[in-house]
């Protein structure tokens, strides 16, 4: 931070000061001078500007940000010097929030959105499976699958409170991956349908991964993929006869 402070014979001595901050998430600065400019730069990825005044520059990249404020004393909303009741000088302050875009629970929240996604899509998986496979898989069948399914999210916030998001991410979705192909291969008696059933769950984690890391396009890629997965189970499904399904020569 750099400023300039006025002394008694009318000059002004710059001040230059390095602020190493731990812990913080805002800085905040008051405009008690006649003049008051405040140039500020930081390694932080999202800046968040607030207060009274917001900076007349600011530059925000993905190195980090800068920013530039000039105040003077005609815009706040307190003189320069008065007598009398004390002045709430702290409601002309200005400065910057270290904003967390998407911190742990965020993401594990933001996760959780797509739970009846994964729901509806490894179930239908599992529904074609039978008909193409012509072996019916018991409810009881679904709702371990679906268990499966659900112990993900409770896996992924337990371990991202001890690792890093990522790695936690990584080993919550291989474990029910994992799980998931393993039951398939004994439930369809079909090293193909496994093989697919593995491959489509890979592909959907990989995908919801990689939504988590976008900001500005998460909801349009979220949009993208449920109009392929749409279009996908259209397309597999144009040749089955539905008031034959279970009758051989369905397909």
């Amino acid at each position: 931070m750099c400023w300039r402070a006025a002394s008694a014979r009318g000059g002004e001595i710059p001040v230059k000061l390095n602020l190493d901050l731990n812990g913080s998430e805002r800085i905040r600065f008051v405009p008690v001078g006649e003049t008051t400019q405040v140039r500020l730069s930081s390694s932080w990825k999202n800046p968040s500007f607030d207060g009274a005044f917001l900076p007349i520059e600011r530059d925000v990249g993905a190195n980090g940000f800068g920013a530039n404020w000039k105040v003077l004393h005609l815009n706040r909303n307190f003189p320069q010097a008065w007598t009398g009741p004390r002045e709430k000088v702290a409601d002309a302050g200005f400065g910057v929030r270290l904003f967390v875009a998407a911190d742990v629970y965020q993401q594990s929240t933001r996760t959780a959105k797509y739970a009846v996604l994964f729901l509806v899509l490894t179930f239908t998986t599992f529904f074609f499976s039978e008909i193409i496979n012509r072996k019916r898989l018991h409810p009881i069948q679904y709702l371990l699958i679906g268990f499966a399914l659900l112990i993900f999210y409770s896996l992924l916030i337990a371990l991202s409170e001890h690792v890093r998001f990522g790695l936690a991410y990584l080993i919550s979705s291989v474990a029910v991956i994992g799980l998931i192909t393993l039951y398939a291969r004994f439930a369809l008696g079909s090293p193909r349908l496994t093989a697919l059933v593995g491959g489509i769950l890979v592909v959907l984690y990989g995908y919801l991964y990689m939504i988590l890391q976008l900001e500005d396009y998460a909801l349009l890629m979220g949009s993208i993929g449920l109009f392929v997965a749409l279009a996908s189970v259209m397309y597999v499904t144009r040749r089955i006869d539905w008031y034959g399904v279970g009758k051989r020569g369905s397909l």
